[in-house]
């Protein structure tokens, strides 16, 4: 009722957005913003920024220099005027973005974390803030990502370019609105709403921004990489969140009635609009058959219809580009009979009917289908490990999810995993701040984790140790020797460190850092080279050294050069202290490589990013389940 009565006020609410800049501005003429869940139903308009407004808006950017004890505060009254100001916030959630009162709530509440505990972090730093911030931020969560991306790079001191999503800016506006409202200084956010085009272009290669937030496709997280190559200085950071191919595990021990429902909520919550969402079920073909009949049956009960109301489940998908997307994908899916369940949604707006679509294995997705669509492979037992190869050869590594009561498999499977966040015996979505700290690793994003203790400490700067001896005159190394050591390079697989978070009674949080890998160490000197693999070895990483001079094991004396990068393999980090000038081609290389974002390390946090953070939230509280075919199982 509480709730009704706030955002009753909102329904036929037309808001207008335009850019927020600490300077005058003349944006397009506006466009209209409608309704995914009703064409008839226009929720405002928006005006967008011309190439000059971005110019204008990067040069009148201003680090926030208060003092992190008044920053702190001042995002702490953010959180209060988010709260104080619900009833619209769900409305124009609803509206533009249809969001449930469910994800709504959920999403005003991981909004209001992030403020709180991003203002915790910014009384914590050590170092300043790098300067100037672009974040761009994406439709699917356009209050809570978008939110937390600018409390992280204000609260380490950060003027911040924000671009939100084009499909929800309407909602961004009423944020940074508030933000000012709190006390955030114009100069310090300045809302750019436009095409990815026009201002995701300009704010991705100005050299006058010191690094990007991103959160969106994989896709455009490398072009965005390769422009700030080609534009930025080699050291500024891309802190990315991509997408993900996430598989859940269900073997025969599995409690059916608590899988099913969190298998429900992964898959169809947010019509599957969620960059963590169940993507592939692998379910223990022992079980198939009554297992299957309880999910579609599941399934059965779910409403698809408005979000503005209570008794929606499944609201639309975001516009008429997605929906004619998905219902495309399973359109083949039906003609190639592999259409195993589907259940009925509305013809008006841009809904899309929850389904399930059989496949052999992840191997089959040749890409995230970003809608209310779960797919189905079947196991045997002794196939398990096949299971977490293929899984792991995806290359995408956000979420993970299983339901099993044997500890041991348990243990066996997570250990193998090259996940960022693993959930046992729960859903797996909805990542609390504080207690499940978020983010992916290969395709699936560059960490720190959103929402963990590392994140604000990447918007700042850390020193820089160059080594300025020029090597220009040194023989290049051989490909085939350097390629050599890197195929005989054994990271550590093991944790170095795992912490135990705070969470609710009956689960169990803990984050893990591992060793990110093998660290190319390229000098430029014998002393920096050797400096460089030794921190890579005390950090859990495979370490392979090529620099003038150098000598002893997994060393090559003389120098790699830039194009050479593109033709290595097996490594997943570069470290080189050197001037911008020998770095730019360096980070250029990797730029322009297919795949994975492939970082450079060129500042003193070097032992901090040789880590890479996985989490595991088990709920702790699940016992008994389905034990008649443990035998088969085991």
């Amino acid at each position: 009722a509480e709730i009704n009565a706030a955002r009753a006020p909102y329904l036929s609410t037309k808001w207008s957005a335009t850019p927020l800049m600490a300077c005058t501005s003349a944006p397009d003429p506006a466009r209209n913003v409608i309704n995914p869940a009703n064409p008839d139903d226009v929720v405002g308009a928006v005006s967008e920024c011309t190439k000059d407004d971005v110019d204008a808006a990067i040069n009148a950017a201003a680090p926030w220099t208060a003092d992190a004890t008044l920053r702190a505060a001042i995002l702490n009254k953010t959180a209060d005027l988010y709260e104080a100001n619900f009833g619209e916030l769900f409305a124009v959630l609803t509206r533009e973005a249809g969001k449930t009162p469910m994800d709504a709530i959920a999403e005003l509440r991981e909004a209001v974390d992030f403020l709180r505990y991003y203002a915790a972090r910014a009384v914590e730093l050590e170092n300043p803030a790098r300067g100037v911030f672009s974040c761009i931020s994406p439709w699917n969560f356009p209050l809570a990502i978008f939110t937390g991306q600018i409390a992280a790079a204000l609260a380490a001191g950060n003027a911040v370019l924000a671009k939100p999503a084009e499909p929800t800016t309407l909602t961004a506006s009423i944020a940074v609105k508030l933000m000012h409202e709190a006390g955030v200084p114009a100069s310090a956010i300045q809302l750019l709403p436009g095409r990815g085009a026009i201002v995701g272009a300009r704010l991705t290669s100005d050299p006058k921004v010191n690094g990007v937030c991103f959160t969106g496709s994989t896709t455009t997280a490398q072009n965005i990489n390769k422009a700030m190559a080609d534009g930025l200085q080699p050291t500024a950071p891309l802190i990315a969140e991509t997408g993900g191919l996430n598989a859940m595990i269900v073997d025969s021990t599995a409690l059916p009635e608590q899988a099913v429902k969190d298998i429900v909520a992964s898959s169809f919550q947010s019509a599957g609009q969620r960059c963590s969402a169940l993507r592939i079920l692998y379910l223990q073909k022992d079980i198939a058959g009554p297992f299957l009949d309880m999910l579609y049956g599941a399934m059965d009960e779910l409403v698809v219809g408005n979000p503005w109301e209570f008794s929606t489940d499944v609201g639309p998908v975001i516009n008429h580009g997605a929906k004619a997307e998905i219902d495309e994908y399973i359109a083949v899916a039906r003609s190639e009979q592999r259409l195993l369940k589907q259940i009925e949604a509305p013809n008006n707006g841009t809904f899309v009917c929850p389904s399930v679509i059989r496949v052999n294995g992840i191997s089959d997705l040749e890409k995230e289908i970003f809608g209310p669509v779960m797919h189905v492979a079947l196991f045997n037992a002794s196939e398990l490990d096949q299971i977490i190869k293929d899984i792991n050869a995806s290359g995408f590594g956000l979420t993970f999810g299983m339901h099993s009561r044997i500890d041991d498999r348990i243990e066996h499977v997570t250990s193998r995993l090259k996940v960022g966040n693993m959930y046992i015996n729960r859903n797996q979505i909805g990542a609390i701040v504080g207690s499940q700290p978020f983010g992916g690793e290969g395709l699936s994003g560059t960490g720190p984790k959103a929402g963990g203790p590392n994140y604000v400490t990447r918007f700042t700067k850390s020193v820089r140790t160059e080594h300025n001896e020029a090597f220009t005159t040194v023989e290049a190394v051989e490909l085939v020797a350097v390629q050599a050591l890197l195929d005989r390079a054994h990271p550590d697989t093991h944790a170095l460190m795992t912490t135990s978070l705070p969470g609710p009674t009956g689960e169990s949080n803990r984050l893990s850092e591992y060793g990110r890998g093998t660290i190319l160490c390229l000098g430029p000197t014998a002393r920096a080279a050797r400096e460089q693999m030794q921190t890579a070895r005390n950090n859990g990483c495979a370490a392979v050294g090529v620099a003038p001079g150098l000598s002893g094991a997994n060393c090559i004396d003389g120098v790699l050069n830039a194009d050479d990068l593109a033709f290595l393999t097996g490594f997943d980090a570069v470290a080189a202290f050197a001037t911008d000038a020998v770095l730019a081609p360096l980070r250029k290389a990797l730029a322009h490589r297919e795949g994975r974002l492939i970082p450079l390390f060129a500042e003193a946090d070097l032992g901090q990013r040789c880590r890479l953070e996985r989490h595991i939230c088990v709920d702790t509280t699940a016992a008994g389940g389905n034990a008649s075919l443990l035998a088969e199982a085991s």
